[in-house]
């Protein structure tokens, strides 16, 4: 009876359709060999057969079956036990036998006796859709797994697996023995094995046997597919499937996250140690050496391996993640060898010159080597400990950036033999510039693209309208700055004062118009858009941390990477407005520069009132009331207070050692003043509301900018708390030091510095923040925190301000004005009444002198360079030349 179906669904004379996928084995039988004669022999030998339906038992009694099979109009009769089969076997009909139940006895029988035997699903389906009934040389009860070709691994009991394939069998699935890359779908009972592991390479999906088994349970519903995305996903294998992982060298935070991540992926934790675990995942920037030694089943993996897996939605290759020791031999000269305990003060400064030295050609990114000084070869090596070769700039690879980005830089251009404040100025425009351009690069090339590939392992990440949201027009804005950069790079290489670097920014003004107002106005949408989509999405999450750890990244998230856009424009204007006070008058770049920073501020209009906030603007004001002589030009409508942190001098700047200093950190620049020693009067803003008296004295407004360096003073018995900066204004040769201690416990010093120093990165544009921190001993700086707070060391600075207070009421180049007004008033009033005698007339004289004396202007109001030259009398022998 089989070998008649066969031949009667060759005719094509019958409602029968062969549209079945033959396995191996029955690619062998006698079947195959039948089928593939002519249509002509056949009609030659044997006549025509029409197919029939015969309704076994319940079947019988279906009213919508016997409705389907009158639509596909295919005869049927009904048959009650199967004693009647041999009655019914005629060798006109090619019989079909549905069945309701293929668990049954009478399946059974029908099944042993060859016949061809389908289900109801198969009759509905094909009704439904007009078509003929499909040719099975296997029972087909349904077909929700027609067209998949399944693979089988890790199994031991063979009653399992030969049910599991009947099953498939059952509902159209294909298998085979071996994996090929025709093998659609990998059934896997554990996560070892050369199956697994080439399943994974391939992108196969892996899944759990109760994927079988809950669509077995569907067998029923019309048009179900085991394949689709919303049911396959829920039996798929998770990548920590039979793995219990443990943490070492993550944060707290760090660390609870990751814990929920394992869960959510099908694994589970446990402490470090503990002998039940099969992964150490370990972060490999922090741990240098583990605590133990490991056992040889226990895999020591990077945390990559970790995000790699959730990416991917599969268990990857420890192999290729495997935990390895650092090669690099151990410093043989820490910054400890660097201490000044000697008793030759004239050494001490020696050293302390040739430390900031260092420091200072480590902290300068420019692309242009610095001038070599006579004592260059001898001076002390400590470029091991200070290298920058790995920075974004120089390490990142952009693959397909466009041609500008890869553009190499001239870093054999002479440098100026007398370089001036607009050089200084356009030099940093440039660097920021180039900085900037990296970014933008790296936000194209490790997130963009990659989100936008086809054919991604596990299916796409993101869909395209999500990608479009939050990248907007960042490649726009990276095409648009690629050219300045390179316009502003050919004009320091051919540098002269004449060259109008104004005109660059007019050239692309309609541009910057154009491409910054979608960008700034969508932002917030992108921002949130990037936490919507890391939270509901674990490998949009994962393939974030795998790209953040990344060195180009400089640890910071897309969003803190996407936000650059927003800040550039105002730190350009900032820059060219420094440029344009150090342009001449005669200069034709002078008033190109005003157009420039006028272009620039039709697009930062958007910015300004879209972004304006108006508790930081809030915020600001305060600290303006709050310190006495605070410059108007601290308000501004880009700028946020970001923290403030209560300090002590350590040394001479940026006033006496032990004062108490105050540091506003706002977002581009960081505001200094000390605590007021006597407070005079109210102030009165609106009428009628009366503030309290400022508390602090203005010192300097510094921008961030001039921050070479932060340097962490590595807690000792006599210095606590402390830390130091790094400061070169650009108008000035000389590196100058400001250390203070840090009174407030309620922000730790790690968390300050390492805001200090992200603020930074972003003002000039880089990523890698963390290079702008430097660990060092107190003694390499003399730097110390020693009876700060004593009774003798409070009593010895009472002395010291006494001190100065007569040295200056005895000054004839320092007079007090009050004392001069109040002489000149008494001389004015001895005037009216009679005329001055020849004594009077030499103290007027000498009066007179001295009022001329005082038209000094006040400390308060003196530039930062001729600021930093009075105070660092002695620091600036020992700072040095930079560039």
């Amino acid at each position: 009876m089989a070998d008649n179906s066969t031949l009667a669904s060759t005719t094509g004379s019958t409602g029968l359709a062969d549209s079945s996928i033959f396995d191996s084995k029955v690619v062998e039988t006698s079947k195959e060999n039948l089928c593939i004669r002519s249509a002509s022999c056949v009609e030659e030998e044997m006549p025509q057969i029409e197919t029939r339906v015969i309704l076994v038992q319940e079947s019988g009694k279906q009213e919508e079956l016997i409705k389907a099979l009158k639509e596909i109009k295919l005869p049927f009769v009904k048959m009650e036990s199967v004693e009647e089969v041999k009655s019914l076997d005629s060798p006109e009909f090619e019989n079909v036998f549905i069945v309701m139940d293929f668990q049954d006895s009478v399946f059974n029988e029908l099944y042993k006796a060859d016949c061809r035997v389908i289900g109801p699903p198969v009759v509905l389906n094909c009704a439904e859709k007009g078509e003929p009934l499909p040719f099975a040389c296997r029972p087909l009860y349904c077909t929700s797994m027609m067209n998949l070709v399944i693979c089988f691994t890790g199994f031991r009991k063979k009653e399992e697996l030969v049910r599991l394939v009947t099953l498939v069998h059952h509902m159209g699935g294909v298998i085979r023995k071996d994996f090929n890359s025709k093998v659609t779908h990998l059934v896997a009972n554990c996560t070892q094995g050369e199956k697994f592991r080439v399943a994974v390479s391939l992108g196969t999906p892996i899944m759990k046997p109760e994927w079988i088994y809950k669509a077995w349970e569907r067998r029923d519903e019309q048009d179900f597919c085991a394949s689709v995305d919303d049911f396959r996903n829920e039996f798929k294998v998770p990548p920590f499937q039979d793995c219990i992982l443990s943490f070492l060298g993550f944060s707290d935070e760090e660390k609870t996250n990751m814990e929920e991540m394992t869960k959510m992926q099908g694994g589970n934790y446990l402490p470090v140690g503990d002998e039940r675990c099969t992964h150490l995942i370990v972060e490999e920037n922090i741990v240098k050496e583990l605590p133990f030694e490991p056992s040889k089943k226990l895999y020591v993996v990077k945390q990559e391996w970790f995000w790699g897996s959730i990416q991917m939605d599969a268990r990857a290759g420890e192999t290729m993640y495997l935990y390895e020791k650092a090669n690099t031999p151990e410093l043989k000269k820490s910054v400890s060898l660097l201490s000044l305990n000697t008793p030759n003060s004239n050494r001490k400064r020696r050293r302390l010159k040739e430390t900031l030295a260092q420091l200072s050609r480590e902290a300068d990114s420019s692309p242009f080597p610095p001038r070599k000084r006579p004592s260059a070869e001898h001076s002390l090596s400590i470029g091991s400990l200070l290298d920058i070769s790995n920075t974004p700039e120089s390490s990142i690879n952009y693959g397909e950036t466009p041609k500008s980005c890869t553009k190499s830089t001239k870093n054999s251009t002479p440098v100026p033999s007398k370089q001036s404040a607009r050089w200084q100025v356009a030099k940093e425009l440039y660097q920021t510039e180039s900085n900037y351009v990296n970014i933008l690069a790296t936000i194209i090339q490790l997130f963009q693209v990659p989100l936008e590939e086809e054919g991604q392992r596990g299916g796409p990440i993101l869909a395209p309208e999500e990608i479009k949201t939050i990248f907007g027009s960042i490649p726009d804005i990276l095409d648009v700055h690629t050219k300045i950069k390179d316009d502003l790079e050919d004009l320091i290489v051919n540098w002269d004062e004449s060259k109008s670097i104004g005109d660059i920014f007019l050239k692309y003004s309609k541009d910057l118009v154009k491409i910054y107002p979608p960008f700034v106005n969508f932002f917030e949408m992108s921002k949130e858009t990037i936490i919507k989509c890391e939270k509901q999405k674990p490998r949009f999450h994962a393939f974030l941390k795998i790209n953040q750890a990344k060195p180009e990244c400089g640890r910071q998230s897309l969003v803190e990477l996407l936000i650059r856009p927003v800040q550039r424009l105002p730190s350009v204007a900032l820059l060219l407005n420094d440029l344009k006070k150090h342009t001449s008058e005669e200069n034709p770049d002078k008033s190109t520069l005003e157009k420039a920073i006028g272009s620039l501020k039709e697009v930062m209009t958007h910015i300004n009132e879209d972004k304006r906030k108006t508790e930081a603007q809030k915020q600001i004001f305060d600290v303006v009331y709050e310190v006495d002589g605070c410059p108007a030009n601290l308000l501004s409508s880009h700028r946020s207070l970001v923290q403030r942190v209560e300090t002590i001098s350590l040394g001479e700047l940026p006033c006496d050692r032990g004062e108490q200093v105050t540091l506003f950190l706002f977002n581009d620049c960081l505001e200094i003043a000390r605590k007021r020693h006597k407070v005079i009067g109210t102030f009165r803003s609106p009428p009628g509301h009366t503030r309290p008296p400022a508390s602090l004295k203005h010192i300097h407004l510094m921008p961030l900018s001039q921050i070479k360096k932060v340097l962490d003073i590595r807690e000792t018995e006599d210095c606590h708390n402390a830390f130091a900066l790094l400061v070169r204004p650009p108008t000035e040769q000389a590196n100058v030091l400001l250390s203070f201690q840090m009174t407030s416990e309620e922000l730790p010093k790690e968390n300050w510095l390492k805001m200090l120093c992200r603020h930074v990165a972003n003002t000039i544009c880089k990523a890698d923040a963390e290079n702008l921190i430097y660990t060092a001993d107190p003694e390499s700086f003399e730097v110390n925190t020693k009876d700060m707070d004593s009774t003798l060391s409070r009593a010895s600075r009472a002395i010291k301000k006494t001190s100065k207070k007569v040295t200056r009421a005895f000054s004839f180049s320092k007079t007090p004005k009050r004392a001069l007004r109040r002489a000149l008033m008494t001389s004015q009033s001895s005037a009216e009444g009679r005329s001055p005698s020849s004594n009077e007339k030499h103290v007027m004289s000498r009066l007179a002198s001295t009022s001329s004396l005082a038209g000094i202007p006040s400390p308060s109001l003196v530039s930062l360079p001729a600021f930093f030259e009075r105070r660092s009398h002695t620091l600036s022998r020992s700072t040095t030349h930079l560039i």
